[in-house]
């Protein structure tokens, strides 16, 4: 199993970003040399720091949806 935690397979889209530069993101992420799986996390300017996510504003979830449509 890989060491990384984290690792991007494919950027897909930024939901929304805040004040301080972090971004809630949409990817394709390795966990832990698993499975890629689409993710939603927010994310660090340069990617090295993530924290979760459990809820989506309107306006997140509106672009959830627009992501969604062009990766399906």
């Amino acid at each position: 199993m890989n060491d990384t935690k984290a690792i991007i397979v494919r950027h897909i889209g930024v939901l929304s970003e805040g004040t301080s530069g972090w971004r809630l993101e949409l990817n394709v992420v390795r966990w832990f040399g698993g499975e890629p799986k689409l993710d939603i996390h927010k994310w660090s300017q340069d990617h090295e720091r993530c924290s979760t996510c459990s809820t989506l504003t309107k306006a997140e979830a509106r672009n959830l949806a627009k992501l969604l449509k062009k990766e399906v």
